[in-house]
This record gives C-alpha cells, sequence and structure tokens, in this order.
C-alpha cells in the first residue's frame, strides 16, 4: 500500500494537501496562526469562556484609542481564524508597536462584556516583525 496509510487515507505531504483543501478558509487561517505560535497551549479564542485564565495568538485587525468612563483606555481586536477578541489595555493612549497587522501573544483572564470576550491589560509578548 504505497502512499496510504491502514485506515486507507493518504499519508504525509497528500493527506496534509487533502486536508487543507477541504478546510474553510477560517480553519486554514487559524492553522497557520497556531504554526507560528511559539507557545504551544495557547487556548483557540472560540473555545475560551468567561472567567477562564488563558493564553492566545493571533493577528490584530484593529487598533482604536476609545475611553471607558473617562479613562483613555486602547483597544484592539485580536483574530485567530476561529473567532475575534477585545485586548483592552485601560489608561494607555498607545503602546509601541500595538498596530493593525501585528501579530501578538496575550494571556489573562477572559471576560465577557456585552456578549464579546474581552481580556483586560494582558501580559503580551510582540511577535518579530518579518517573521509573520
Amino acid at each position: 500500500m504505497s502512499g496510504a496509510s491502514r485506515s486507507g487515507r493518504p499519508a504525509g505531504r497528500l493527506r496534509r494537501i487533502l486536508d487543507r483543501l477541504s478546510s474553510s478558509q477560517e480553519d486554514v487561517h487559524a492553522e497557520d496562526l497556531r504554526k507560528d505560535s511559539p507557545v504551544v497551549d495557547c487556548t483557540r479564542i472560540r473555545d475560551c469562556h468567561d472567567r477562564q485564565i488563558v493564553t492566545v495568538t493571533g493577528t490584530l485587525r484593529t487598533v482604536t484609542l476609545r475611553p471607558r468612563a473617562g479613562v483613555p483606555a486602547l483597544e484592539a481586536e485580536l483574530f485567530d481564524g476561529t473567532a475575534p477578541l477585545d485586548v483592552v489595555w485601560l489608561g494607555r493612549r498607545s503602546i509601541a508597536g500595538i498596530e493593525p497587522g501585528r501579530k501578538i501573544i496575550a494571556s489573562g483572564r477572559i471576560a465577557e462584556n456585552r456578549g464579546r470576550l474581552v481580556l483586560f491589560n494582558p501580559k503580551y509578548e510582540l511577535r518579530p516583525v518579518g517573521q509573520e
């Protein structure tokens, strides 16, 4: 049985190609983001729940300054291919390197606010530019 495993499925490279062709665009994007991550125990955003402590990784889609209760707040939308997550740094007007298109790894406790998942004041790591 050359090129196939005992289960009858193609093996190795051909199997990966077939899996990729049959996956949705979001699944392919999520898989690419997970491969880029040096942290193997990142949680997919769609699997995050309120009050859970997580480490997530993805690409910042938007970054805006949006005051909350009169306090400056830098908000960014992080997307990992499965779902969006709002990341908020309270008391900050800007953070060097936090910009749309940048990949980051963020850790903290998830909160749910108005039906959206939010990560307030996370510990974060910027992924190097050019390796994205």
